[in-house]
């Protein structure tokens, strides 16, 4: 079957369309099967222990791989009442991590109620940054908000190489990740003893899988600090998901059948095992409820008789619920594992 785009003027043109795609004999084992052939059909959630809300789709970059879509003109943005649920969903619960994702999440009207709220409960809170952000005229005070709060923050750098990271995310976003970056340095961020926690995300710029998470790390730290003067914690490695804007490239290219295969080849029934689905629970913009942000995005919620919405939240039916798996999982399970907090192996 011949593969085609669908013509919007974002990717494939709904979750549907998208899921359509990745349901065709490509890979050769479905994912489903490869799972239950390790043993691991159904997979089940083991415990909440990460609350991952996605406060909406509004960004100040429209970068070529993200799985969100997001970008300036996305109107999509989480109400206060949402906000407020999902608040009260983690005063319920031990849940010990709030961990807020967009689009550009700071750029959301609720977001630093819900950090201050969720510190107020004693959580950690982690702000998933794309660094520009910070620099916009509208966020002058963010950075001493996030350190004053003690936000970790998770940041995308596609490389350490403004032509990649630009070809990945757009003109000039590399000078400004620095210009960010050394900010958030002089707040204390990533320095030693500090206790403000500076993380990175790196994804390969193509259809490749992440090189070794330890190697990688080592070299970043090498030119950044040498070229740059920048100091982080750790560097995480992600697997690019074949959804959204990153599965447009590989339909358009020629490269999803290859790319799918070498995602099924990789299966490392160890990464599955401990896959962010099984302690992460996600929470869409509109309070909607899946077992991860890219379920999320391909409109795959929770089912299996758990709740819906986080309105209706509980903790017994969410803990161990069974969760939703299609083809694009194979990305989070591909050599050492992929998550939100980078390999899993």
């Amino acid at each position: 079957m011949a593969l085609t785009l669908l013509g919007r003027h974002n990717p494939l043109a709904s979750p549907s369309e998208q899921l359509k795609v990745l349901a065709q004999p490509s890979p050769r084992l479905p994912f489903e099967a490869q799972l239950d052939q390790a043993g691991l059909y159904p997979l089940r959630a083991t415990r909440i222990t990460v609350l991952q809300i996605n406060v909406g789709k509004l960004c100040n970059q429209t970068c070529r791989h993200c799985h969100v879509d997001a970008g300036p003109d996305r109107p999509e943005a989480m109400s206060l009442e949402t906000a407020e649920q999902c608040i009260e969903a983690l005063a319920k619960t031990d849940i010990p991590t709030m961990d807020i994702t967009g689009g550009a999440p700071e750029l959301n009207p609720h977001f630093r109620w819900l950090v201050k709220k969720s510190r107020d409960l004693g959580r950690h809170v982690i702000d998933r940054c794309n660094l520009s952000v910070l620099l916009l005229p509208s966020q002058t005070d963010l950075a001493e908000f996030l350190a004053n709060h003690r936000v970790e923050i998770i940041a995308s750098l596609p490389s350490y190489r403004a032509g990649q990271t630009d070809a990945q995310r757009g003109d000039g976003v590399f000078e400004k990740s620095m210009e960010a970056l050394h900010l958030l340095n002089r707040f204390g961020y990533g320095q030693p003893d500090s206790g403000l926690i500076l993380n990175l995300v790196y994804n390969p710029v193509g259809a490749f899988l992440p090189p070794k998470q330890e190697a990688i790390e080592a070299q970043f730290k090498k030119e950044l600090r040498t070229h740059h003067g920048i100091e982080f914690n750790r560097l995480y490695t992600i697997t690019n998901m074949p959804i959204s804007r990153f599965l447009e490239f590989l339909v358009e290219s020629g490269n999803y059948e290859q790319y799918m295969t070498r995602l099924a080849n990789a299966f490392n029934p160890a990464a599955a095992a401990d896959v962010m689905c099984r302690y992460t629970l996600s929470v869409g913009w509109d309070g909607r409820l899946y077992d991860c942000d890219f379920n999320q995005m391909l409109n795959l919620p929770l089912n299996h008789g758990a709740p819906s919405h986080v309105r209706d939240f509980d903790p017994a039916q969410l803990h161990d619920r069974q969760i939703v798996i299609r083809n694009h999982c194979y990305g989070c399970t591909a050599g050492s594992g992929s998550s939100c907090g980078g390999s899993v192996t």
